[in-house]
């Protein structure tokens, strides 16, 4: 591997200075070069000689399956190696077969990235440990969960919370036989048949509420007293695919949650004017900003909010100002299992 020039593709800046500093460490490895979206990844492989990407492939202007195809056929003696946050086995598979050389899942260590390059660099092919079992057959969910407007997100939010068809109308500014007549176009979308059913329904996927939460919070909900066992929980991460991932775990552990998602600050800053949240998780990389100057707003806003600080790569400075802005916990994405969610969660319902 002497002289192997690397070339780093990430949309996130903080992301990059992680992975360059681990490549660092490797000897014999010298990274070229730094690109955070598509464009910029054609003109440094044009530009400079490259012998492995690292890429990121959900940056802007980047479509992953036919980037990657154009970039494997341009230089077919190139390794690439995808280091994302994704572990869609279907999206796996189509990179895989699109010509990529290892996929690395962001939320294990790095010392299994420095040992996913060594390997591709070998001639070998690289697919990180959690991603083996999806690949080789295991069980999938056989209910299709459908995709649904942000007006029939906001309608089965309503009746989880009990809202009859009167209120319903009130609320989002309706006649009663137009909620009727969107209640039964979402039945039939739900394949259910009745108000009970769709609650049932969303016991079992609390996911499918999931919205940006620029979107949730153009819903005006009356406040309602808060109950033991009710908690209303928001995800904030840049990664919607990370986000659903996080809000099914949430889901198991607490079906009777009121989950929320936001992509950025913004639209966590609008979701928490609005919405009593208990518990906060927050990325510590949320695009160009950081999620650190999220969770100060946040306790500006509701002091009494628990936050947890996630990040893939945990930086001890990170971890220290995290703690500074009143986050009670700071943790690698890695340990986020289920057991230690439980005791998050349960912890804030107590």
């Amino acid at each position: 591997m002497s002289n192997t020039r690397i070339l780093l593709a990430d949309d996130h800046a903080i992301v990059r200075a992680g992975i360059r500093k681990m490549v660092d460490e490797i000897p014999e490895l010298t990274v070229v070069g730094e690109v955070g979206d598509g464009p910029q990844v054609f003109a440094a492989l044009a530009r400079e000689v490259v012998d492995c990407l690292l890429i990121d492939v959900t940056m802007p202007d980047f479509d992953p399956i036919a980037a990657v195809r154009k970039i494997h056929a341009l230089y077919p003696s190139l390794k690439i190696l995808v280091v994302s946050a994704y572990d869609d086995n279907i999206y796996v598979q189509g990179l895989l077969g699109a010509g990529v050389n290892g996929y690395h899942l962001k939320d294990q260590p790095l010392n299994d990235l420095k040992l996913a390059i060594q390997r591709v660099l070998a001639g070998e092919r690289w697919i990180s440990s959690p991603l083996i079992d999806k690949l080789v057959g295991s069980s999938a969910d056989s209910t299709a969960i459908p995709v649904l407007t942000n007006r029939q997100r906001d309608l089965l939010h309503l009746l989880k919370q009990g809202f009859d068809n009167q209120s319903l109308a009130q609320t989002m500014g309706l006649s009663v036989k137009t909620v009727e007549n969107h209640l039964t176009r979402l039945y039939r979308q739900l394949n259910v048949e009745s108000r009970l059913e769709a609650v049932n329904f969303i016991m079992r996927y609390p996911y499918i509420l999931g919205a940006p939460g620029r979107e949730a919070a153009q819903v005006e909900i009356p406040p309602r007293p808060s109950s033991p066992g009710c908690v209303s929980i928001l995800v904030v991460d840049d990664n919607a695919r990370y986000r659903t991932q996080l809000q099914r775990m949430i889901g198991k552990l607490c079906p009777q949650a009121t989950i929320y998602e936001a992509e950025n600050i913004q639209d966590a800053v609008q979701l928490v004017q609005r919405v009593e949240i208990k518990l906060a998780m927050i990325d510590v990389v949320l695009g160009d900003a950081n999620g650190i100057a999220c969770a100060r707003r946040i306790k500006a806003i509701l002091p009494q909010c628990r936050i947890i600080l996630i990040s893939a790569y945990p930086d001890r400075e990170f971890h220290r100002q995290g703690l500074q802005s009143g986050a009670v916990a700071f943790l690698d994405k890695k340990d986020l299992d289920l057991p230690t969610l439980r005791q998050l969660i349960d912890d804030v319902i107590i």
